[in-house]
């Protein structure tokens, strides 16, 4: 995952911090050294890392810290502060025009970055909130880009508009205005050619669209493991065409992360949505103090119950919750928890975001052994599923473990690990704050139906 070796570094910095009463000038000085190399490794510029420790070293030296009764923690606090200030301090939208008058967004960008992807992703989630979008097919160069287009364009219940590949992109972008004028279709999102480097055609093409139509906002979708190069990028089409924000793709890869903590620094630009994965959902609005949180070891708890929130069925939940109370919990419910589980990222991702989880990191979280336990569990009948007292059979084991092509320990594993489950969840309510106050703990917060 992005910023892990950052987060590892930062916080074995702050914890030899945290063990001293009283914190020299020498301890500030030494830990910001470490803090640099920290970050230079993770491939923030360097002219960005230069400015950043001059700032916290301004502030971690001065009498607010010497005077502190938890020094340690304040040079924390500072050095959270400042790298919000860093990515920016507000979170920044998409700016719309109201619902009743068009919006224009041009996606740019290299090619392998996401973009037409990307661009699937952010019609989906402006369809979320009530707006009419439209995609436009303006990529007329690379093969099967408006064939990509128009399939994702269809998962996501958004329509296409193209014309296919023997049209200038210009045209194409002019009729689609005029298509969506006549279709009460609010948003129209240009979806233009990505090429392997930036080349004079490119910007061209892109500032003749922006000279033919009213373009209300100008995104550059980067990729987060192309480093600095991310930086440099942005910082040109910043310069040639003017960029209105950025999107970071591919922060779930095994990338440094640093391009993230440098772009709004470097261009002025803020960034408006990273990219977490492949699939049309996998995309988070960027927010800098939970992205600061998440770097320095401080889980991201906002972000986690926003996931929750849309992926957990509230009354499937309450009825859960009064099975788990009456010990009905069976098999289904298991999948069901599974699934919610996979929707949100997987046990690993959930982790990342829990307060004083970065410890966790080298449990390896074997997201393949969800899938056998599924393949398990729907190998069992539908009575078995519904009734786990039946599983305790050796028979029914055997059978289920040759339909699920496991070995049998497997299958005791799980029934032994069902049991155990389905004890603790009896229990969970009172020790985790649930019960009759749903809704007053984390657990309650996170929707979680225990």
């Amino acid at each position: 995952m992005a910023f892990e070796s950052l987060s590892d570094k930062l916080q074995n910095v702050f914890k030899n911090l945290r063990g001293k009463g009283r914190l020299s000038e020498a301890d500030v000085k030494t830990a910001l050294k470490e803090v640099k190399m920290a970050l230079l490794e993770a491939d923030v510029s360097f002219k960005v890392v230069k400015q950043f420790i001059s700032a916290v070293q301004e502030r971690a030296i001065g009498q607010d810290v010497q005077n502190s009764l938890t020094p340690g923690q304040m040079v924390i606090k500072i050095v959270n502060e400042e790298l919000i200030n860093l990515m920016g301090s507000d979170t920044t939208e998409i700016q719309l025009k109201p619902a009743s008058d068009m919006t224009v967004i041009l996606m740019a960008g290299l090619q392998g970055a996401g973009k037409t992807t990307t661009t699937a992703k952010i019609a989906g989630k402006l369809k979320a909130k009530g707006r009419k979008p439209v995609l436009v097919a303006c990529d007329v160069y690379r093969p099967a880009a408006i064939k990509q287009l128009q399939i994702n364009g269809e998962k996501q219940g958004v329509p296409v508009f193209s014309m296919g590949e023997n049209h200038k992109p210009v045209d194409i972008a002019k009729a689609a205005i005029a298509s969506a004028a006549k279709n009460d279709q609010n948003v129209v999102i240009l979806d233009t050619a990505g090429r392997l480097h930036i080349d004079e055609d490119m910007m061209n093409e892109l500032i003749e669209i922006k000279e033919a139509i009213d373009v209300d906002q100008t995104i550059l979708v980067v990729d987060a493991m192309t480093g600095q190069d991310a930086v440099n990028v942005a910082g040109m089409f910043n310069d040639k065409i003017g960029i209105d924000g950025v999107i970071v793709t591919k922060l779930d890869g095994d990338t440094r992360g640093g391009a993230t903590l440098s772009i709004r620094a470097v261009t002025g630009k803020p960034v408006l949505y990273v990219g977490m994965g492949e699939k049309l959902s996998d995309l988070e609005q960027f927010y800098p103090d939970r992205m600061a949180s998440r770097i320095l070891g401080m889980g991201d708890i906002l972000s986690l119950i926003e996931k929750a929130e849309s992926q957990v069925d509230e009354e499937k939940a309450k009825e859960l919750s009064q099975k788990i109370r009456k010990a009905e919990f069976d098999y289904n419910d298991f999948l069901d928890q599974m699934s919610q589980i996979k929707n949100m990222g997987g046990m690993a991702s959930i982790m990342s975001m829990m307060p004083g989880m970065g410890q966790l990191k080298d449990v390896d979280f074997d997201e393949k052994a969800m899938d056998r336990v599924e393949a398990i569990i729907l190998s069992m009948t539908t009575k078995e599923r519904t009734t786990p007292e039946l599983m305790k059979n050796a028979s029914r084991k055997q059978r289920v473990a040759k339909g699920a092509g496991v070995d049998i320990s497997e299958v005791n594993r799980i029934v032994k690990q069902f049991d155990q489950m389905k004890k603790m969840m009896k229990q969970l309510p009172g020790m985790m704050g649930g019960g009759k106050r749903h809704g007053g703990g984390l657990l309650g917060k996170l929707k979680l139906p225990f």
